[in-house]
């Protein structure tokens, strides 16, 4: 099987590049920008026309596989994850950015066997930067290796994290009690590109020592995560022990120690988890 996976990463990465292209072309042109689940939570027809461009051409390569595709899901397809071959996609991580021409906007395209990552391309578009990882073969950005930073004091570290989506008053106050925390250790600093991918392979190339965040979802972190693993890193729920890519709450750091020390400072919450139907949340 894993000259067949090797196969489907290739041609992840090509449709990734495709799917850049169409993205850098949509910056020129006029958007129609909608919303989704509130008024900050944005999708454009760019997303939807570069989420149907990877499941199409994945399907005719690969016709037995399944999908968890953003837009999918947001369309009201279930966010199951089996033990099947599945394309996990965020078709455009940074829409806002995307919507606002800010320059960190990442194609994201995990892939999961028997609920276990094999590969992750993350392609930032506007910076023609390609993240890859093969479970056990490795991170790379444009073909170079990657490793996390070096780092052991936190008091030395540049932390990244995002404010998510969600307005809600007590959702908001936890995000900004955790950021407050974490600032005051202190830290050197905290910074966010707009794209958890991205943001995870900032991790994975040493330029941050951790990032963090709640309220995110399997999509926007499938192939960041194991890029980060790759790279030598760590993976933490925002409570310490094993993260769940469903729960919508992740530490990434370059080494358990800072790993840890970000969880004791998290005022934690828990959104509703991805798998989790829309009748029961």
């Amino acid at each position: 099987m894993a000259d067949l996976w090797q196969n489907a990463m290739d041609y992840a990465v090509a449709i990734a590049r495709k799917a850049g292209e169409v993205v850098r072309d949509a910056l020129r042109d006029d958007m129609k920008v909608m919303t989704k689940s509130s008024s900050v939570d944005l999708v454009t027809q760019t997303d939807q026309k570069v989420e149907q461009l990877i499941i199409q051409s994945v399907k005719e390569k690969f016709p037995t596989h399944r999908f968890i595709g953003e837009e999918s899901v947001a369309a009201g397809e279930a966010c199951d994850l089996t033990d099947s071959p599945t394309w996990i996609i965020d078709p455009i991580d940074g829409t806002t950015n995307f919507v606002h021409a800010f320059p960190f906007v990442a194609v994201s395209i995990g892939f999961s066997v028997n609920k276990q990552s094999e590969f992750g391309v993350v392609y930032s578009c506007l910076e023609d930067k390609m993240f890859t990882a093969r479970r056990g073969k490795g991170a790379f950005c444009n073909g170079e290796p990657l490793k996390v930073s070096d780092q052991e004091d936190i008091k030395q570290s540049i932390i990244a994290t995002e404010f998510g989506s969600s307005r809600e008053p007590e959702a908001v106050d936890k995000i900004f009690s955790s950021l407050r925390n974490i600032l005051c250790i202190p830290v050197h600093g905290v910074r966010g590109a707009g794209s958890a991918a991205i943001n995870m392979c900032l991790v994975a190339s040493g330029c941050v020592e951790a990032y963090y965040e709640i309220g995110i979802h399997i999509w926007d972190v499938a192939a960041g995560s194991l890029i980060v693993s790759e790279a030598g890193g760590v993976l933490m729920d925002v409570e310490g022990g094993v993260v769940d890519l469903m729960s919508r709450r992740i530490v990434a750091a370059n080494r358990r120690a800072i790993a840890e020390r970000i969880v004791k400072e998290i005022d934690s919450f828990s959104p509703p988890r991805d798998d989790t139907p829309p009748s029961k949340q």
